[in-house]
């Protein structure tokens, strides 16, 4: 995930989602991620202390902020590199099982109170995103 200004996502040049200022969350599913990791996952993200506060301290979550956060399916996250030149994607779920995944995170946030914004599955994506901070954490739940 990123702490971002702003994050947009564009499909065939059509803005399909966008924020303001919150999470661009990249969301990599592998063949082991069920529904409650999902869940778990969106609360991790909701309630993360990554948010600067007045004094520009990293003390507060989204939901004590802005609120807004915008989901990307990301297969390319379980790209594993250790052989050849040419990245193997067998680690990634197959969008049949992902999309579900990646819409329950989604579809949690905004249970918990978030304004989500998302990107579209099975498209070439165009991801714009200022970073703030620069603040990047990858977050992984078992």
């Amino acid at each position: 995930m990123q702490r971002v200004t702003r994050a947009s996502v564009t499909v065939d040049g059509e803005l399909v989602g966008s924020i303001g200022p919150g999470l661009c969350v990249l969301v990599g599913v592998t063949h082991s991620d069920t529904a409650e990791l999902a869940r778990k996952l969106a609360g991790k993200l909701w309630h993360l202390r990554i948010m600067d506060d007045e004094a520009g301290v990293m003390n507060r979550s989204v939901a004590d902020t802005t609120r807004e956060v915008l989901v990307v399916s990301q297969f390319t996250l379980y790209g594993d590199t250790s052989g050849g030149r040419r990245p193997s994607w067998i680690k990634a779920a197959g969008p049949e099982d992902a999309e579900p995944l990646v819409q329950a995170v989604a579809d949690e946030l905004q249970a918990l109170g978030a304004t989500v914004a998302t990107g579209r599955f099975r498209t070439e994506m165009l991801v714009e995103l200022v970073n703030d901070g620069p603040v990047t954490v990858l977050l992984e739940i078992d």
